[in-house]
């Protein structure tokens, strides 16, 4: 076989992994809330994903994006050796891929950006020189570990503590939940909007500035706030149940909620997190095709399909594990709380995203249930599973490097 047919086969065939591998952990995490609140089942999550984490990928995954990840590499000092970005970043998408197999396997939700960009860091500290890393970058990675999963706990704490003080805690949650849910809708509608225009649809060229984002995202949440509004007053008391639990009526109007931002989180991971699959996918491919190494490429349409068919296979067949450390370990979650946390780590990559902040979504999400779950009482959290989760979280970096460093060596070797 050519060599640059090789290199291709090769890049199609690790991209597909660890597009697989995201699915089954990133994809997993992010559909936790709504599932572990069980305002979905795990049929009906992996129906949404289908249909909105792939519209996401395909239509917003990026026509161009960085193939150094965050620039975080020095491309230029590859530029007379252009086989080694071959082989390293065939690496660093086995690698990441690898150690997505391994913690989704344990059920940790660990950040899929923070693997890919230590099994980077691993090649090209070796393979290049330790020069060539950007270190300023990683260590605002490294921050990012310490805040996202504070201020998105921060917000969940005070958002459910809202749905006690004005929902719960009343003698009548009905009539208040038909009054205030949605208000919190018209609010989610926003935040989710705003994070898939600024997060998501930024990469399809589509550049609109903050005035025109508020804009549209006022009047799409004013209307998803009507139409919920129509939905809620359908939805009959069911005295049987509530006799069995207080709130089963109330929790089914948050359901309603629950399924909107499931739907909308679904496409703006999609759009988002398809990067890292198909970023070093595009690297090997163009530097294959020209010989030359460059910062930016274009991603070919047939690259994304592999990206968002990869993520639904991935979640279909291997992110329970996951779904379940998440939705159902850390907290129980209903879908109020869901809805708390979900909107919580939507307004914290809104915020993020605006003061330009690198965070993980993972992050974000499990600090936001882990705040639902203070708001509770410390005794409504599982100690042990927060504990594994902040271990895996701090050795994905360097599992992701040390794996990039092996399987460096082993290509360049039999390539």
């Amino acid at each position: 076989m050519e060599q640059m047919t090789l290199y291709i086969a090769l890049a199609a065939i690790f991209g597909l992994y660890m597009a697989w591998a995201i699915g089954a952990n990133d994809v997993a995490n992010a559909m936790a809330t709504s599932t572990g609140a069980k305002a979905i089942s795990f049929k009906q999550a992996v129906i949404i994903a289908a249909v909105f984490e792939f519209a996401g990928a395909v239509l917003a995954g990026g026509s161009v994006t960085s193939t150094i990840r965050s620039g975080i590499v020095d491309a230029s000092l590859l530029a007379d050796t252009p086989e080694l970005m071959i082989y390293g970043m065939l690496a660093a998408l086995l690698a990441a891929a690898v150690w997505l197999n391994i913690a989704s396997k344990m059920g940790w939700p660990v950040s899929t950006t923070h693997s890919i960009i230590g099994a980077i860091v691993g090649f090209a500290a070796v393979g290049i020189g330790t020069e060539a890393v950007h270190w300023g970058k990683v260590g605002q990675i490294v921050m990012s570990w310490v805040v996202s999963p504070v201020v998105a706990g921060t917000f969940a704490f005070f958002i459910f503590r809202s749905v006690q003080v004005l929902i719960l805690d009343r003698t009548d949650p009905i009539a208040r939940a038909r009054r205030f849910v949605p208000a919190y809708m018209l609010v989610a509608a926003f935040m989710i909007v705003m994070m898939t225009l600024t997060k998501g649809l930024s990469h399809v060229g589509l550049d609109l500035t903050t005035r025109q984002n508020l804009m549209i995202s006022v009047a799409m949440a004013i209307a998803v706030a009507i139409a919920g509004k129509l939905i809620i007053d359908r939805i009959q008391v069911d005295p049987k149940a509530d006799r069995k639990f207080r709130f089963a009526t109330v929790e089914r109007i948050f359901g309603v909620l629950m399924v909107i931002t499931a739907c909308s989180m679904a496409f703006a991971h999609g759009s988002n997190d398809v990067a890292n699959a198909v970023g070093p996918v595009a690297a090997v491919i163009s530097v294959a095709s020209t010989g030359m190494v460059e910062g930016r490429s274009a991603v070919s349409p047939w690259v994304l399909l592999l990206g968002g068919g990869g993520i639904v296979l991935g979640l279909a067949t291997y992110g329970r594990q996951v779904m379940r450390t998440v939705g159902q370990k850390i907290t129980a979650l209903t879908p109020s709380r869901g809805f708390a946390a979900e909107m919580s780590a939507a307004s914290t990559i809104v915020l993020a995203s605006s003061t330009g902040l690198p965070i993980s979504t993972t992050h974000t999400l499990v600090g936001a249930v882990l705040g639902v779950g203070i708001a509770r009482g410390i005794s409504a959290i599982n100690l042990t599973v927060i504990r594994n989760i902040f271990l895996s979280w701090l050795i994905t970096v360097p599992a992701g490097a040390v794996l990039a460093v092996i399987f460096f060596f082993i290509l360049r070797a039999v390539l």
